[in-house]
């Protein structure tokens, strides 16, 4: 590899932001298989996603339904700051038509530009501008096409879909803090839910949530950059605060009126909503506990609610993809953690046991359901970083993916959209299946990123930690140990250890700057078994002690040099980077802490309670937990390593007041450390040059902590 090499895979990996531009993503099949709709740029470095339709019926061909630049007249695209906000939430970074909605045909497509309502008819290929309200957010058709439904202003809206002119609100906020149609930030940052309204299967209603965000304390988020501009005013709610108040309500076409009924007291977070033909509105509402949650049916003629089933748990409940839902027979479809497993149950029996990991339900067809899974404790053998599609029934299990590799699945009757990406090849296949033949291949436009990586996937210690290790393409076997470079995210919701290509090429990218360097996925992530995931109830700092673990695990085996250590990582990780330096100095001797947590009472409720509980009843647990309240800061026998703290001053996330603090409580003890304030810049780091100088600044402040020439 050339030095040119080197010093250009930091700019490229920011000008294709982080090669994700030119994939084809977000795929949807039509009932009657003769199309699969999709996004994707028309190169690996152009922003703006185009949306394609894939004939399968007569020659197999691509074709677009919808060039953004096209209907804006090549004007630059313009975003409200609500729609700024849903796409930081989503960690969506490119633009374009970032997200469509489409009918129950797969016919009609409505998507938003620039706050305008569009749609296209996808088989004929043309799209259109509706006059409507704006600036609009998250437009979806009505299943039967002749409606489309949106968000402007916090009120919810419906339009014809054939541009009649009939626009008109079905329900207007009553106070400022209200909204209808749009998930509240908890619900789009940690649910996993990031829609607020669903259409009826008849096309004549629809279930809508009220957001009140009013309870919410406000937080203030100022850019000292420009002193001249007015801070943005954001409703955080913070561990041990009030969150949003969230109802739900069904709106008829003809603007009738029936509150959705539920004990909110005990069961506020509302996590899932599910609208089929197979049966009755599903909801999925949690405790705030979340130790406990119910199934809920909705009579809609009445509101009112009856329990289809409970789920309970000592330390936390899991909300996943895909569920719940209704089978065609009526029965429910949910994922739950059984026997140390975490299964697929369709009514009350479990189809699957722990040899398989459950992550999603794909797809709930006629005779099987498609999910996704991963090896679990009890598998023959371990698989890792591999992640597959099965089908299940209850004659069995069956893979359908092939090969090691992350795979990902869409599918409707016949037809299979499979998505795999593997260690051995850069980016991501899409293979069309009919009847589990292939009959297509979707083109990716993706580049080519210049390096490779020299990848080893094991595991180490006790624990046996899911590990990735990555040399210098340079190192021979015999040569001196390498400098240590431990890149994790090591903590929930995050598993790096994977079997692909590109997940890895930045941690290759400072293996080539002269580290070995170690990704570990310790307990906390996700991926093994629900034990092992709720190993951290209470103790975060175990994810720690599994770093350690599996870094002297791996280093009998590999060219590590244990006398220069250091961590780098982001969010959870920059918290763990920062906690590995004050708290094991003896372990590692320099740390970069990307927009680390420092202070867990100023992180959100629904993830920080699940893992600490509420800080007014734990707050020894909180302190244990948390960076600034470290003993460690002050004990004069731990010497001092060198730390680079790294914070967007824009994150409405993780604030900047994180990094603040544990910056005052590094000075009030004594302990040097760098700060490196980003400008502008939020929990994503999408700007190219950003991007790119945060890794050069990184690599050169890890060469000189550690003394490397």
């Amino acid at each position: 590899m050339t030095s040119r090499q080197q010093l250009s895979f930091p700019r490229q990996y920011a000008r294709t932001q982080r090669y994700t531009l030119g994939v084809p993503r977000a795929f949807t099949v039509s009932p009657d298989g003769s199309r699969v709709v999709f996004l994707r740029s028309p190169s690996g470095t152009h922003r703006a996603n185009r949306l394609w339709v894939l004939d399968l019926d007569g020659p197999v061909r691509e074709r677009v339904a919808a060039d953004p630049e096209a209907l804006l007249g090549g004007a630059e695209e313009k975003l409200s700051p609500e729609e700024r906000a849903r796409r930081e939430r989503s960690r969506e970074g490119a633009g374009g038509i970032v997200a469509y909605a489409v009918d129950g045909a797969v016919e009609l497509a409505a998507f938003a530009l620039s706050g305008r309502l569009f749609v296209a008819e996808l088989r004929a290929g043309t799209a259109r501008e509706l006059p409507v309200r704006g600036p609009v957010i998250d437009p979806r058709p009505s299943p039967d096409g002749r409606h489309v439904a949106y968000v402007a202003g916090g009120a919810l809206r419906v339009t014809g879909a054939g541009g009649e002119g009939d626009d008109r609100a079905l329900a207007e906020p009553e106070a400022e803090g209200v909204t209808y149609g749009l998930a509240e930030f908890i619900a789009a940052e940690e649910m996993g839910r990031s829609r607020g309204f669903w259409w009826s299967p008849e096309s004549d209603r629809l279930l809508v949530a009220r957001a009140d965000d009013s309870p919410v304390q406000r937080w203030w988020i100022a850019d000292p950059a420009h002193p001249d501009r007015e801070p943005v005013k954001v409703a955080y709610p913070a561990a041990g605060t009030a969150d949003a108040e969230v109802t739900l309500c069904l709106i008829g076409l003809d603007g009738t009126r029936t509150e959705v009924e539920w004990d909110r007291r005990r069961y506020p977070y509302l996590a899932r909503v599910h609208w089929s033909p197979a049966g009755a509105p599903l909801l999925l509402v949690q405790a705030r506990d979340q130790r406990t949650q119910l199934y809920l049916a909705v009579d809609t003629a009445s509101g009112t609610t009856r329990t289809v089933h409970v789920d309970e748990d000592p330390d936390w409940l899991e909300l996943l993809a895909g569920v719940p839902a209704w089978a065609p027979d009526g029965r429910l479809v949910r994922i739950a953690d059984e026997g140390g497993a975490r299964v697929l149950a369709v009514g009350d029996r479990p189809l699957t046991r722990g040899g398989l990991h459950l992550r999603s339900v794909l797809d709930v067809g006629d005779n099987d359901v498609l999910v996704s899974a991963s090896a679990g404790e009890e598998a023959a053998e371990a698989e890792i970083g591999e992640i597959h599609v099965y089908r299940v029934n209850e004659l069995g299990v069956e893979r359908v993916s092939e090969g090691p590799g992350i795979h990902a699945a869409v599918r409707c009757g016949a037809v299979t959209v499979l998505a795999s990406a593997r260690p051995g090849e850069p980016g991501t296949t899409v293979r069309v299946l009919r009847d589990g033949k292939q009959v297509a291949e979707v083109a990716s436009y993706a580049e080519k990123p210049v390096l490779s990586p020299r990848l080893t996937l094991t595991e180490s210690g006790p624990h046996r930690i899911p590990c990735a290790v990555l040399l210098p393409s340079t190192y021979r076997e015999g040569d001196e140990p390498l400098p240590v470079l431990l890149d994790p995210y090591g903590g929930p919701h995050g598993q790096r250890v994977v079997a692909a290509h590109n997940p890895h090429l930045t941690s290759q990218w400072f293996a080539e700057q002269g580290f070995a360097v170690v990704v570990a996925d310790g307990r906390g992530a996700p991926g093994r078994s629900p034990g092992w995931e709720k190993a951290i109830k209470d103790r975060l700092t175990l994810t720690l002690d599994d770093q350690i673990e599996a870094l002297h695990g791996l280093a009998g085996r590999f060219p590590l040099d244990l006398e220069r250590v250091a961590m780098r990582g982001w969010s959870f990780g920059g918290y763990l980077a920062a906690m590995a330096v004050l708290r094991r100095p003896d372990v590692f001797h320099a740390a970069v802490a990307g927009a680390p947590m420092s202070d867990l009472r100023l992180y959100d409720t629904h993830y920080m309670e699940r893992y600490l509980g509420l800080p007014q009843e734990a707050p020894e647990v909180y302190a244990a937990n948390s960076l600034i309240t470290d003993d460690g800061l002050s004990a004069p026998e731990n010497p001092t390593r060198p730390l680079m703290i790294i914070h967007g001053l824009a994150d409405d996330n993780v604030v900047a007041a994180h990094t603040l603090r544990l910056s005052s409580a590094l000075l009030a003890a004594g302990r040097p450390h760098e700060v490196l304030p980003l400008t502008g810049v939020t929990h994503m780091t999408p700007q190219e040059q950003v991007a790119e100088n945060l890794l050069l600044l990184q690599v050169d402040f890890l060469k000189r902590s550690l003394n490397m020439a």
